[in-house]
Formats: structure tokens, sequence, C-alpha cells
């Protein structure tokens, strides 16, 4: 995972962001619910993403304490 991850679910996140609140001023309730899922949508990939670079930094230092490193 990484930066790119990272970089890739703020920008789906701002994205829904701008649906929700378009979609509050010009009463889309489609569009803002729309915004809220994309939302919830980058918020569950950052989660994994942590998840998978905490799994990386733990095999990481459990192989440098097997190799002497």
């Amino acid at each position: 995972m990484g930066v790119s991850d990272n970089a890739k679910n703020k920008a789906e996140d701002l994205k829904g962001r701008g649906k929700e609140a378009a979609g509050s001023l010009s009463g889309d309730d489609k569009l803002k619910h729309e915004g809220q899922g994309d939302q919830a949508s980058a918020s569950t990939k950052q989660k994994v993403t942590d998840a998978a670079d905490a799994v990386k930094r733990k095999t990481d230092e459990v192989k440098d304490k097997l190799t002497g490193h």
C-alpha cells in the first residue's frame, strides 16, 4: 500500500464531501447520499490501507530480528 493509496483515498473522500455539499445546497438527496457513500467507501479503504501498512511494518520487524539486522 502506501502514499499512492492514501492520496487516492483522500481524493475520493474530498469528492464525496463535494457531492454531499452540492446535494445539500441543491436539495438533491440522491447526490447527497451518493457523496456520503463515497466518503464511507474512502474511509473503509483507508482503514484497510492502514491495517496492511501495520502488518507490513510488523512483518519487517520480525524479519529484521530473525536476520539480525
